[in-house]
């Protein structure tokens, strides 16, 4: 007798959808990826069709072992306020794809990948920022991330757009000398910043292009760059003042809590901001434990799922060994 599906997990993000199928005893039935879920852009409706052709196909899959799916974790890129979160549940709600349906901001999947029981603080540092905290008992902490309107700075646009703001004023005067006035158009095989800025302008580059500045960034910083080296500073100081101010919300200063790196730049540990992050968290927060998180944030979604279930801790540790 096969094992029937308890969980359907899905993790989106702006670029892709990744669904998993948990069974009753945490084994993985099924997988399947799909599409970006960008509800701002294309409206709810149309996004949730996006996470329905991943869902189908790993529905489909697992056969009979699909359903009837007791509950359905949701974490989502663009999900950024609670207003949006009960939005999308009732979206997803009335896809009938389980009995129940929890929606959360998808910083939230990759945090529970990264710890073993729901408590603890994960910072997510990619194309922008974000901070998410939970506790056992259901407490969250969170920011709205949604950019400069609500307090936030860096991301790895964010940082782009820095760097870009310096090198430029460096070669026309306006500013200090800065390598990056150097190394960020040579990066596009360019000769100039003026002409780095001009191949932006017109189209030539396409301006969602800049995020690959970032990694020139944390080179040219490396490399003894003044400028480069502050802005690195500035975004380890972000990073630990959203963390220690989640940990402060939760009522885990005090203890061991860990702390959960994630997203693209944080996850490529880059020397002299982790000497950074380490230093400064050390200051603010002297018992919360680093971590970078290597597992998938689907899983994440999946130990959601299985939280929300009451599923006992061996299920949790079936479940997590398939993705170790």
């Amino acid at each position: 007798m096969g094992v029937n599906a308890s969980v359907l997990a899905i993790d989106a993000g702006n670029s892709k959808t990744d669904v998993a199928l948990i069974g009753a005893d945490g084994t993985v039935l099924s997988t399947a990826r799909g599409g970006g879920f960008q509800p701002p852009a294309v409206g709810v409706e149309t996004a949730v069709d996006v996470l329905g052709a991943a869902v189908d196909r790993a529905l489909e899959l697992a056969g009979e072992a699909a359903g009837p799916v007791a509950h359905v974790s949701a974490c989502l890129a663009n999900a950024d306020l609670p207003v949006e979160e009960e939005q999308l549940a009732a979206a997803l709600r009335a896809r009938g794809w389980g009995d129940t349906v929890e929606v959360r901001n998808d910083t939230f999947a990759i945090l529970r990948a990264g710890v073993d029981e729901p408590r603890g603080v994960a910072v997510v540092c990619g194309a922008g920022i974000n901070c998410v905290g939970m506790v056992p008992d259901g407490r969250t902490a969170r920011f709205p991330a949604i950019g400069r309107i609500s307090g936030d700075w860096g991301g790895g646009a964010g940082l782009a757009e820095e760097a870009m703001w310096f090198a430029a004023r460096a070669e026309d005067g306006r500013g200090g000398p800065t390598e990056l006035a150097r190394t960020l158009p040579a990066h596009f095989g360019l000769g100039s910043m003026y002409a780095l800025i001009e191949a932006l302008h017109l189209g030539r580059i396409e301006f969602e292009r800049r995020h690959e500045l970032a990694p020139v960034l944390f080179a040219t910083a490396a490399a003894g760059d003044p400028v480069a080296g502050a802005l690195v500073e500035r975004l380890a100081e972000e990073v630990v003042a959203m963390a220690s101010v989640a940990l402060g919300r939760l009522d885990l200063l005090d203890e061991e809590a860990p702390v959960v790196l994630g997203g693209s730049v944080l996850a490529a540990r880059h020397p002299q901001l982790d000497a950074e992050l380490t230093e400064r968290l050390a200051a603010r927060a002297p018992k919360a434990v680093l971590r970078v998180v290597t597992q998938p944030p689907v899983l994440g979604a999946a130990l959601l799922g299985l939280d929300r279930t009451g599923a006992p801790a061996a299920v949790h540790e079936r479940l997590r060994a398939q993705y170790n």
